[in-house]
């Protein structure tokens, strides 16, 4: 009866992950659309300070779909594994390229689309092989967990790595450096998630009627996240603002996800059940995400198709003698394709006098 309960809840978060996710990528699909549609009408646009699209309909629809991509996100960690929540999270990023190349005209390259299929695929991988964490049903239990001193020394190391970074490196090399902040707000999500998941069995209890209210964990454990995800607010945003976004989102993504993979595998212990082909494949679908997530941020404003494969393969006798231009630059900048194949074409010609073939001429 317990396990057929524990592949009901583990079923229950998979689906509130997955719709989190959908939720969360239709939602900048829906902003977007409305603050097009605002520009379109003349209105002084948000980034010049304008404040009207809080009378477009669009845009609360975007903000009310994030609400309920958090709202079913939140829920998740109470019913399946943190291990298998957090990573599904990149889906949000997958659902807003798939739309906005549907609804926006953003074109989605070669390499998107393998970076899609990709993380599908390492998505799916997690799902089979996901550990199944030891169970927590009461704050109680969780009191206990968060009492093991496993975690009590990987939280105060947490901390302390948290306080060096934002008071003596963050000064000097936050606006340089961009693992400084992103590490910052990365071991934080750590414990913001396990926080996360102790108010979930919280929530969970006080609709069975237990009073959790008079439990000063519950407390705690709001107060805790609360801090934790203002800082996570503040140091996302301050590398957001410094570093391009196609490369602080797939870093962020990686130390997030590997801190609380490492969280959640001290708090649970959910490792320690696990067969090897199950870790080795939960790593490999980890890792299948993050090539997936880096292939379609590093590559998305390189205009690469299909179209254009077979003319980049053409190595033959030019990559031989070394002649061989960027054909894979040419096709990224179309004004300066027609000089990049001329250059190409002399460089042949010259290759062709050398070796001594009359077609040169």
């Amino acid at each position: 009866m317990s396990q057929t309960r524990g592949r009901y809840d583990f079923c229950i978060g998979l689906v509130l992950a997955m719709s989190s996710s959908i939720f969360i990528g239709g939602s900048f699909i829906l902003k977007k659309k409305g603050l097009l549609r605002l520009a379109r009408k003349g209105s002084m646009r948000a980034g010049q300070g304008g404040h009207a699209y809080l009378k477009e309909w669009l845009w609360w629809a975007g903000l009310l779909s994030m609400g309920a991509g958090e709202v079913a996100n939140f829920a998740a960690y109470a019913f399946a594994p943190a291990t298998l929540v957090t990573p599904l999270g990149a889906l949000s990023v997958l659902v807003s390229a798939i739309l906005s190349s549907f609804f926006l005209n953003e074109k989605l390259n070669l390499h998107g689309k393998i970076g899609c299929l990709l993380s599908i695929l390492g998505s799916t991988v997690m799902v089979i092989h996901a550990p199944q964490e030891e169970e927590v049903e009461t704050l109680n239990e969780m009191s206990h967990k968060l009492g093991d001193p496993g975690f009590v020394v990987f939280a105060t190391l947490v901390v302390i790595v948290s306080l060096i970074l934002i008071f003596v490196v963050g000064p000097r090399h936050g606006q340089t450096n961009i693992l400084v902040y992103i590490t910052i707000c990365s071991v934080i999500g750590a414990l913001s998630v396990s926080c996360v998941k102790g108010l979930g069995i919280a929530i969970k209890e006080l609709f069975a009627g237990k009073p959790v209210l008079k439990h000063p964990l519950s407390w705690i454990l709001l107060l805790s996240l609360i801090v934790c995800v203002s800082t996570q607010i503040n140091y996302l945003n301050r590398a957001l603002d410094i570093f391009n976004t196609s490369i602080v989102t797939p870093i962020y993504y990686v130390i997030f996800t590997t801190s609380v993979l490492t969280c959640s595998a001290i708090l649970f212990k959910e490792w320690q059940h696990m067969e090897a082909d199950d870790i080795i494949g939960t790593f490999s679908g980890f890792l299948t995400i993050i090539v997936g997530i880096f292939l379609l941020h590093a590559f998305k404003d390189v205009n690469f198709t299909l179209a254009n494969l077979p003319l980049s393969l053409r190595k033959d006798d030019r990559a031989a003698n070394g002649t061989l231009l960027s054909t894979y630059d040419c096709f990224n900048h179309d004004e300066e394709s027609s000089a990049c194949l001329g250059e190409i074409q002399s460089t042949e010609t010259l290759s062709a006098r050398r070796n001594g073939s009359l077609s040169a001429f």
